[in-house]
């Protein structure tokens, strides 16, 4: 089943743009997210119409983040992305007139639900600044500098 991984591929964009100084380009954001420009630059269209980044155009230009992390929640993120769908798993839809199948989609349609809706409170919650101090204290606890991780991703 394929999951839907844009969500940590612009968080993890994200996160490395807020350790350098100018902008991002396209492509090196494609190497962070491990896909192609074309990819990166319809993802940071939107988190740009949502006004989390601008981009620059020119020979020294790209994607700059535009307001502070602590301004920004997952749940800020998810919305511009689009609202991608949470959970992977969806009911049958084979015979909508089987009572038996009404009974079961009724049943997982309210804890598909529930579950989506409980999720979607907790990416409230999560704000790109505290995402920025957990990297930090692992970097740290890895007795890594942020040099050192900038080099391995160049």
């Amino acid at each position: 089943m394929m999951r839907d991984s844009r969500l940590s591929n612009v968080l993890h964009a994200l996160l490395h743009m807020a350790e350098i100084e100018g902008p991002s380009t396209s492509e090196a954001l494609a190497r962070s997210m491990r896909t192609n420009p074309v990819v990166a630059r319809r993802l940071m269209a939107g988190l740009r119409d949502a006004g989390f980044v601008v981009s620059a155009k020119g020979h020294s230009g790209g994607w700059v983040l535009s307001c502070a992390l602590s301004q920004i929640t997952l749940g800020d993120i998810h919305r511009a992305l689009g609202s991608p769908a949470l959970l992977a798993i969806g009911h049958r839809s084979e015979q909508p007139g089987c009572l038996v199948e009404q009974a079961v989609n009724a049943a997982l349609g309210e804890a598909f639900h529930d579950a989506e809706q409980l999720l979607l409170r907790r990416l409230d919650q999560v704000s790109l600044a505290q995402l920025s101090q957990d990297f930090h204290r692992r970097m740290q606890a890895c007795g890594l500098h942020i040099e050192e991780l900038k080099h391995a991703h160049e």
